[in-house]
């Protein structure tokens, strides 16, 4: 059954049954700060579940799109993805356990109306009972009348079977159901039987019944809510994987053309290329862009990752290879994905990929030297997780701990140098497209002087990701020689290699080196100055500066000037990028 009437039948079968059928929400979740994606279908509905009135009814259902971030490591194996729908159906103080029971058996064995599956492989789990609940009796009795047999039901604790959002929220038993793919095996008999099959993949959960009564605080059962609600969930990959007769998601037509335009060579690699551009393209489209803190840092992290194993099987795999397989993904959910915003997610990621294309190669050589974890970050942008990764394929290990501590340094430093009035203008220190865009700038600095004449001094200075805005007093517009000029001129400095310097001065030898600064602004007793060369005297550039900078320039890319305009009487204004 393709995966679409698998959304069609669910929606209808439920809207036969007096839900009102609501949109999914966002993926960034809405006055929530306590958490950075939607994970559940319920997430969206938790005022509901706690009493508020749904303008909808008391019934609904809906296709969640769900992103969770916990599983990324586990990515490549048959089950685990970041990104997936959940379909679900809820009771909000309305019907209860008889009714929801009754129609999740109904809906996947009816051939009619459901997805026929066979009844003889299906099992379920009901909750066995502990201080804060007692056994879930009435779901074991539920299942029985509704056509299963008593030998596939099975008590399971809390860890299985009790569902809650955190340690704070609506919470309960829940019953789960299970469906056997390899019945050829023979009848599961026993408890034990089934977690064995459970745990080695012969069975898998389709669908999670969440009977809400009880209200968590501080992760413990404090009283019953106002209202008893349903929440269900089943994933629609899985339940994929089930309907179309497959062994694994990445077999289901949810996966299946994605994996086709992946580097090929490694089906573990592929699976995880497919399933982070996928959940990426799902965020980006949502609107979270890559950066380095919250959900940016995920999906920068995804993007990187995603790279890192296609240049591992084709070096030649780049940004025009990960707008097809983006392309693909959001032909997949045309449901979800506006016309109008494809190219720009596309962008984004391509942009992204031209970044960490720059300097990965490099990045790679010194993450096998066993470079530290926090030079490989700031300066080649690979993020610590692939680090870790790389590592443990080597049987070695990182200090994440050692990492953390540093890169917190890092941003006190990178927020004291701001402080002390640096002229940098930088919108991320902690990024690593921002850092070498601060360098560029030092070098775009010293060949203005050179070029255009003593007189140029800087004005302004405003750094993205993205470019860089340098502010500088000249009288007339640059000419095209003179542009030309400039940007040779950096890029020789960029092709020779030169390496990037700090040192601490006292204000007076801060002074007496000829150091480039500010004349009109206050500094410190002790001055940060960051040079360009081999030695502070033979620098080609100097300046006072609290950094963060690269600590060679060849690791910046090509520079070209994209814009020169005034700004004001006597002051120009360059924009320029990294290629």
């Amino acid at each position: 059954m393709p995966s679409q009437e698998i959304r069609k039948r669910f929606l209808e079968f439920f809207a036969k049954r007096g839900h009102a059928i609501i949109p999914s929400a966002s993926l960034v979740p809405e006055g929530d700060a306590s958490t950075l994606f939607t994970t559940a279908g319920m997430q969206p509905l938790a005022p509901y579940l706690l009493g508020a009135l749904h303008p909808k009814g008391k019934r609904v259902v809906n296709i969640q799109k769900c992103v969770r971030t916990g599983d990324i490591d586990d990515v490549g194996d048959n089950r685990h993805l970041t990104f997936f729908e959940m379909l679900g159906n809820w009771s909000f103080g309305d019907y209860f356990k008889k009714e929801a029971i009754a129609w999740s058996y109904e809906l996947l064995t009816s051939k009619d109306e459901g997805f026929g599956l066979d009844s003889q492989r299906l099992y379920v789990t009901c909750f066995e009972g502990n201080d804060d609940a007692p056994q879930d009796t009435e779901s074991f009795e539920t299942w029985k009348d509704a056509g299963v047999s008593e030998e596939h039901i099975f008590f399971l604790g809390a860890d299985d079977n009790w569902w809650s959002p955190g340690d704070n929220g609506p919470s309960g038993p829940d019953t789960e159901m299970f469906y056997d793919l390899k019945p050829e095996q023979g009848e599961i008999v026993g408890h034990d039987a089934f977690v064995r099959a459970t745990n080695t993949g012969r069975v898998v959960e389709i669908w999670n019944d969440v009977f809400m009564e009880y209200e968590r605080r501080d992760g413990k059962v404090i009283e019953k809510l106002v209202q008893q609600n349903v929440d269900t969930g089943a994933g629609l990959e899985r339940l994929a994987t089930v309907l179309q007769g497959k062994q694994n998601v990445f077999e289901t037509d949810l996966f299946a053309p994605l994996m086709e335009v992946t580097p090929k060579g490694d089906e573990q690699k592929q699976r995880i290329i497919a399933d982070h551009i996928k959940a990426a393209v799902f965020m980006i489209a949502d609107g979270v862009t890559p950066s380095n803190t919250d959900r940016g840092y995920v999906v920068r992290r995804l993007i990187r990752r995603a790279a890192t194993k296609a240049f591992s099987l084709d070096s030649d795999y780049g940004s025009k290879n990960f707008n097809v397989l983006a392309q693909v993904v959001m032909d997949l959910y045309p449901v979800y994905m506006n016309k109008s915003q494809q190219e720009a997610v596309k962008e984004v990621i391509s942009l992204e990929i031209r970044k960490f294309r720059a300097t990965i190669e490099k990045g790679l050589m010194e993450e096998k030297k066993g470079t530290d974890p926090f030079v490989l970050f700031t300066t080649y942008g690979i993020p610590f997780e692939v680090t870790q990764e790389l590592a443990r394929e080597r049987g070695e290990e990182r200090n994440e701990m050692e990492f953390r501590e540093k890169m917190k340094k890092h941003q006190e430093v990178s927020r004291a140098g701001a402080e002390q009035k640096f002229k940098g203008g930088l919108a991320d220190a902690d990024s690593p497209e921002v850092v070498r865009l601060h360098t560029a700038t030092h070098l775009l600095n010293q060949a203005l002087y050179d070029v255009l004449g003593e007189h140029v001094s800087q004005k302004g200075s405003n750094i993205t990701p993205e470019r860089l805005r340098y502010d500088f007093s000249h009288p007339q517009k640059m000419t095209d020689e003179e542009r030309k000029r400039v940007e040779e001129i950096v890029n020789e400095k960029i092709k020779d290699s030169m390496p990037v310097h700090q040192v601490m001065l006292s204000r007076d030898e801060a002074e007496a080196t000829g150091a480039r600064h500010a004349f009109n602004e206050k500094y410190g007793d002790t001055i940060s100055i960051y040079y360009i060369g081999d030695s502070l005297e033979g620098a080609y550039s100097k300046e006072f500066c609290g950094g963060p900078h690269v600590h060679n320039t060849s690791e910046l890319g090509y520079f070209k000037i994209i814009k020169e305009e005034a700004v004001s009487s006597g002051v120009r204004r360059i924009k320029a990028v990294l290629e």
